[in-house]
């Protein structure tokens, strides 16, 4: 999908910041131990929705109610992307629809059915979803909002890493886990903004479904491999000329591509030693923190657990998993 997205300006980012404190309390940011090493990490698994994407949804559900206020948004997602844009259009009062792959996590669909929203189901991928999502908006005239190659949703997500900064202004160095690079867009939009270039950013991407990573190589989404990961939130996403593409290659950010295997131990390792729940989109940053993937054994650093929802029945058989 071609885009003529722009990058979000100062005041978009003042409208998401807004609307996002009116409704939701600020996520803390506390210090675990990953392996010895003392991290900082931003719990956004604590939002309603548990994940950060409410906080894009939210901006861009707003953005389309003031332009319309009668009108209706589409999203495709994996999953959180769709919890948002629900919960959002739901406050908001705005009609939703969300259109998930047929093989969505039951957790995120059993989540959605909750809403009042149009839940669609098609597809063996979110790219399917997404193709589906795109055709229905444009025969319905509505607005079609993208997990991440959206400029408000981007807006949005730069909260997090703006409380972020504020709760912990010593980080020096942000992990952050990249599908379509919604949150990292974001994360590198507030980092402009603060003024703080000095905090060093890497993105963690699951090697099984690593678009962004091959796409910045000059690679087409066409000629991108998928594997199944349990990192669902990254895969699949991505598209040729998002604007989200433009800005990670802008401030040449790395990517570094975790192995299936540690993104599985990850999340028996967060719950059994820090006690947290982290879905395998979250696990991504966590195992690159953990494993070699990143050179760095002296600076703050830290990463955002960006979500929670994973199915029990997955989570179950990650604990029972060895740690070796």
């Amino acid at each position: 999908m071609s885009s003529d997205v722009g990058l979000p300006t100062a005041t978009q980012v003042e409208d998401a910041r807004r609307v996002i404190a009116d409704v939701l309390d600020p996520t803390p940011t506390v210090t675990l131990s990953l392996r010895g090493r003392g991290v900082l990490t931003k719990l956004e698994s604590l939002q309603p929705v548990g994940s950060f994407k409410v906080r894009g949804a939210l901006a861009a559900v707003a953005a389309a109610r003031r332009e319309d206020s009668s009108g209706a948004v589409i999203a495709s997602s994996a999953g959180n992307h769709g919890l948002g844009i629900a919960h959002a259009a739901n406050l908001l009062g705005v009609r939703a629809t969300v259109v998930v792959p047929s093989n969505a996590s039951s957790v995120k669909v059993e989540k959605l059915r909750r809403y009042d929203i149009e839940l669609i189901q098609t597809g063996d991928s979110y790219d399917d979803a997404q193709a589906y999502a795109l055709d229905l908006a444009a025969t319905r005239s509505i607005r079609y909002i993208s997990p991440f190659n959206d400029t408000h949703v981007i807006a949005g997500q730069a909260s997090v890493f703006e409380e972020m900064l504020r709760q912990t202004p010593e980080i020096e160095h942000l992990v952050v886990s990249v599908g379509g690079g919604g949150l990292m867009a974001g994360c590198l939009i507030a980092r402009e903004l603060a003024g703080r270039s000095d905090v060093r950013v890497t993105g963690a991407q699951a090697e099984k479904s690593a678009a962004m990573y091959y796409v910045l190589r000059g690679a087409t989404m066409a000629e991108v491999r998928h594997e199944p990961t349990i990192a669902d939130g990254l895969a699949g996403g991505g598209d040729d000329g998002a604007v989200t593409n433009e800005i990670i290659a802008k401030y040449q950010i790395p990517l570094v591509l975790v192995p299936e295997a540690e993104i599985r131990r990850a999340v028996r390792e967060g719950a059994e030693s820090n006690g947290v729940v982290m879905e395998g989109s979250a696990s991504a940053s966590y195992a690159a923190i953990t494993t070699n993937l990143i050179e760095d054994d002296s600076s703050r650093i830290g990463f955002i657990l960006c979500g929670r929802n994973i199915s029990p029945d997955l989570f179950l058989e990650l604990l029972s998993e060895p740690l070796s």
